[in-house]
């Protein structure tokens, strides 16, 4: 019956497939074309600087895990509070949007160094960092939500003389739920690509060193196995962390018994 199970659910067979099919074919030509490991390590080699290289990568990934929750965190303040504060005032839409937009299109690895130059705390200034990257994604969503109310719904509002308070709080919020959340799952894997980068930047070392800065380490050192345990790790993490805000999105949809778009 557990045969039959998987069977009916082609999605999962593909997931753990995929997978399998790539690793045997990389093993596989690395065996047959006789490359050495530190050029390109094969999956066994790879899998066994991973277990040996944990008491150092582990921690490594507690200090970049920690800088993206807190980027997350900020980010989510940040662009929830400025959506709503642009629904309220179509005149801070018009001056502060483009700003948003700005900060958006800048490249982070362009903007990390200014921002590491001016926050004395290099902990502070990864977050922030980070928080750039996740920002824009969670005011996008919530933006798009927020404008979904329907016309009928609003002017229903305003026959009963609502202010723009009560129809934000009690209709546009609710309606824009769904999208807030999606732009939150997007915003938290952001997150944890800029997490990295300013690591990459700010090049931080010691006991609060990030994963990042383990990739560069064995890179210095052609320690090319490792290098790719650590990318392994940071890879499983970001599948980690989307399906854990994937499964906060679903719950709070269904607690507000909005269904959860299909697919996404």
């Amino acid at each position: 019956m557990r045969r039959i199970g998987v069977l009916r659910r082609p999605g999962l067979v593909l997931r753990l497939a995929v997978p399998l099919l790539l690793g045997g074919g990389w093993e596989l030509a690395v065996r047959l074309s006789g490359v050495p490991h530190w050029i390109l390590p094969g999956p066994l080699a790879v899998g066994r600087a991973l277990v040996e290289g944990l008491p150092v990568l582990l921690p490594a990934l507690a200090v970049t895990l920690a800088v993206t929750l807190g980027a997350l965190v900020v980010a989510a303040a940040g662009g929830i509070l400025l959506a709503l504060a642009i629904a309220l005032s179509p005149l801070l839409e018009a001056a502060l949007l483009p700003l948003a937009v700005t900060l958006q299109v800048i490249p982070l690895v362009a903007v990390a160094p200014v921002i590491l130059l001016y926050v004395e705390r290099v902990e502070t200034a990864l977050v922030l960092c980070a928080a750039l990257v996740a920002f824009f994604p969670v005011l996008a969503g919530t933006l798009s939500g927020l404008e979904r109310a329907g016309t009928a719904e609003r002017r229903l509002f305003a026959l009963y003389h609502a202010s723009r308070w009560q129809e934000l709080v009690h209709l546009r919020l609710p309606t824009a739920l769904p999208h807030l959340l999606a732009g939150l799952r997007v915003g938290g894997t952001l997150a944890l690509v800029g997490a990295v980068v300013a690591e990459f930047a700010a090049g931080h070392a010691g006991s609060r060193a990030g994963l990042a800065f383990r990739i560069l380490e064995a890179g210095w050192r052609l320690d090319i196995p490792r290098m790719y345990a650590a990318l392994v790790l940071l890879a499983a993490s970001g599948l980690v962390l989307h399906a854990l805000l994937r499964g906060i999105e679903r719950a709070v949809l269904r607690r507000f018994h909005l269904a959860p778009r299909e697919g996404s």
